[in-house]
């Protein structure tokens, strides 16, 4: 179990801050007084009339009302997140909860994999790289376990669909997942969101803001959460040995304006994860189905090995900006530090075939490995200058760099030997790129805008992988190297034509890639010669990919403004894309350049409010994606899959006209929710759900390694006191749908499962 004790102090520092502050300075009590006396005033007006609120994205570095920018994009609001995250959910709460988007992980709260359009990377290893990108307050975070930063006191999340390489560059061919904090300002503000739920989960979100002085303003931000154990090990008799996990976060933003001309903002930020990795279930399908064994119980696992997992991370970003009379130069300055451990039992079981006794099911040998990061820095700076609105002839223009530095280790431990180490692998990665970029938008008439942007993008990757302990093969005798060097000019052209006061159509053609990529998993490679030969050292070198995608879209406001319908269609071919065979017969990753990927779909937003009581907000996609390579072959399942796809002459799968790994045809998600004023109070009520379709886990197709996915969610509550506090009832997976979400295919047919339905209560405090 997670220990807890010395974690209490930064909830403790929240709420210390949030109850001073609120019984502080008269200045503050005010400011929530006409805080309070605006909002309700404001509830009294939209009472009578239901008017959805106007929607301002940030999605090309600059404020704008969506309907306005030619992107497929989804926003969501911070009603929409807390609704969503309550119960000490993770990132990954966002899966398929917006059109196109999917992630997961084989790593628990670490290394969350975003897929947009169906384009991802299921590659398992520390120094992946993805073509979704993450930005979290305008920096980029590129390594996949840096994303896994807790999602708190945030201002809007934006889903940018398609490629995005023009103003966000490198890694961008499926799009752009973007967070924005809530910012300091010199109003008061502060809030408590506290929750407890089915086995012990604890969430408490916490901030205060506000002026300082009358040019500097702070904001402070505080999450924990937490769970305790609630899974049996039975093999070895424990109750209640495995599923905890305590996650703590701060946030401290202080902005300076000295004058109407220069800003700073300064954002100093950490969070830590400890308690228990991904759980992995051996056997868990029925061998020639998808149907999850009559056996299988949730609560349950049968291990041998052990499990662990150590987050630490730290980072800064510095935003400075200076107004012209023409322009406005801005200065983003990024650093993310970061440590990370994980172990697991990756059998999913106990002992093997050859050590009796074994189980659950066929387990022909026992695999108990560990990844971790010993280091990971990041450095980013971005200068742009961008043209003041109400011009003609909008433009921007910048300079960004970026530098990765990073050892990835991998361990091995003999189950079979008290969990004793028994080989031991690094990889040393350093990752410098540069890029000059520039958009140009023009106001040909009252109606049509048109808009292109370039940016030219300098690439280059140093890489070295030792084996000191080799567990099935000698030590290497030198470092195994490789290096990449590259450019590429992304390019995208826009018209966007608004037909009337409330409709908007648009048109887009647009590039990116993904840099080149290196892996060295060679801890398990089939390799006898210590890293002598070139051609058995399992260090492949991907060459980078390439979009060309087309969309035309439609964004609409209807009947008064009660109806938003956003609809969205594309298409794309992706040269050389950058493919992961995982797993097969061992425990590795190989990469691959698939010829072409073909894909085409398209995306549906949806808000209605039909009265001043009720709003829906549904999204829709259909996404097809299809591998175009008659050569690419991947190894088959060494786990006893039933593979459906044709075997060549070598034993190997032939993958050619498949679809990608977790790209579902179908998404649907929606919120419901019902207000009804009560006096001065609020009655509150809202249903939430997600459902993808069919996907398969792994490049090729087999009848146990694919699933669908839907779980509800439900919140009611209530508002007191004029508002300042609430309470409510939520449940998540209501329906406690068991869903098996991944898989491990090169041991036996292990599956990783969705979250245990979850029931609980929220207290809400404003101040």
């Amino acid at each position: 179990m997670a220990d807890r004790s010395n974690r209490w102090y930064l909830l403790t520092i929240v709420l210390a801050l949030v109850l001073a502050v609120s019984g502080g300075p008269v200045f503050a009590q005010e400011a929530a007084e006409d805080e309070q006396e605006t909002a309700q005033a404001d509830d009294a007006a939209v009472a009578d009339e239901a008017i959805l609120d106007e929607i301002v994205v940030t999605a090309q570095k600059r404020e704008q009302n969506i309907q306005e920018v030619p992107i497929s994009i989804t926003s969501m609001n911070r009603e929409e997140i807390d609704l969503l995250t309550v119960s000490a959910l993770d990132v990954r709460f966002l899966s398929g909860r917006v059109p196109s988007l999917l992630i997961e992980s084989s790593f628990g709260r670490a290394f969350p994999r975003f897929y947009i359009r169906g384009l991802g990377n299921t590659d398992f290893d520390l120094n992946a790289s993805q073509p979704v990108s993450m930005v979290y307050d305008e920096v980029v975070l590129e390594n996949p376990v840096v994303k896994g930063m807790p999602v708190w006191d945030v201002e809007r999340i934006e889903v940018l669909r398609g490629p995005q390489g023009t103003l966000f560059g490198r890694n961008t061919p499926a799009g752009i997942v973007k967070f924005d904090s809530v910012k300091p300002s010199q109003e008061f503000d502060s809030f408590v969101r506290a929750s407890y739920g089915t086995y012990d989960s604890i969430d408490v979100k916490g901030a205060v803001g506000g002026r300082l002085t009358d040019t500097l303003s702070a904001r402070f931000s505080g999450l924990y959460q937490g769970r305790s154990d609630w899974v049996d090990n039975d093999f070895t008799g424990e109750k209640n040995a495995l599923g905890s996990n305590e996650t703590v976060a701060y946030r401290l933003q202080f902005l300076w304006e000295p004058n109407e001309k220069f800003d700073g903002l300064l954002n100093l930020h950490g969070w830590s994860v400890d308690g228990t990795a991904r759980l992995f279930r051996a056997n868990i399908f029925d061998k020639g189905s998808n149907s999850v064994v009559d056996s299988f119980s949730r609560d349950k696992v049968f291990y041998d090995g052990l499990n662990d997992q150590q987050i630490d991370s730290f980072g800064g970003m510095l935003k400075l900006d200076y107004e012209f009379d023409f322009a406005t130069l801005t200065s983003v300055t990024g650093y993310e530090t970061l440590d990370m451990y994980s172990r697991g039992d990756i059998d999913g079981g106990f002992g093997a075939v050859f050590a009796p006794p074994s189980g659950p099911g066929f387990i022909p040998f026992p695999s108990e490995t560990a990844d971790g990061l010993p280091y990971l820095d990041q450095v980013t700076q971005e200068f742009r200058l961008a043209s003041n609105p109400g011009k003609r002839l909008g433009w921007i223009a910048g300079l960004y760099f970026f530098n990765e530095d990073l050892q990835a280790d991998t361990f091995s431990y003999n189950s079979l030997g008290d969990n004793e180490q028994d080989g031991y692998s690094f990889q040393k990665q350093e990752s410098d790129s540069w890029a000059a970029f520039g958009s140009l938008d023009y106001n040909a008439t009252d109606r049509l805008s048109l808009q292109g942007g370039l940016r030219y993008s300098k690439d280059k990757r140093d890489f070295s992988a030792e084996r000191p302990d080799g567990t099935f093969q000698p030590p290497t005798v030198a470092p195994i190297t490789a290096k990449t060097d590259t450019d590429f000019t992304s390019w995208d052209l826009t018209a966007n034509y608004m037909v009337d006061a409330n409709v908007n159509v648009y048109g887009r053609l647009a590039t990116s890639y993904r840099a080149p990529s290196i892996q060295g998993r060679i801890l398990f490679c089939a390799d006898f010669e210590g890293g002598t030969n070139p051609d058995t050292d399992c260090v492949d070198v991907a060459d980078q990919e390439e979009i060309l995608s087309g969309e035309v879209g439609v964004k609409s406001e209807l009947l008064d403004r009660t109806l938003r319908l956003y609809l969205a269609a594309y298409t794309f071919r992706l040269d050389g894309q950058q493919i992961v065979a995982v797993g097969g017969v061992t425990n590795t990753a190989t990469l691959l350049n698939a010829n072409r990927t073909n894909g085409y779909g398209f995306e549906a937003d949806m808000d209605w409010a039909p009265t001043p009581s009720w709003l829906a907000t549904f999204g829709l996609s259909y996404n097809s994606t299809e591998i175009d390579d008659p050569t690419l072959t991947v190894a088959a399942c060494g786990g006893g899959c039933t593979i459906t796809d044709p075997i060549d002459s070598d034993g190997s799968v032939i993958v050619d006209g498949n679809s990608l790994p977790h790209a579902p045809e179908w998404i649907f998600n929606g919120i419901v929710d019902y207000r009804r004023p009560i006096g001065n109070n609020l009655f509150l009520a809202a249903l939430d759900w997600a459902y993808n379709s069919e996907k398969r886990f792994f490049l090729y197709e087999s009848e146990e390694f694919k699933s669908d996915f839907f779980e509800l969610g439900v919140r009611v509550g209530y508002t007191f006191a004029q508002a300042k506090y609430e309470v409510a009832l939520f449940g998540r997976n209501i329906t406690d749908e068991l869903i098996v979400n991944n898989g491990i295919d090169f041991n036996n047919l292990t599956g990783m499962v969705n979250e245990p339905r979850i029931w609980g209560l929220e207290f809400v405090a404003r101040f």
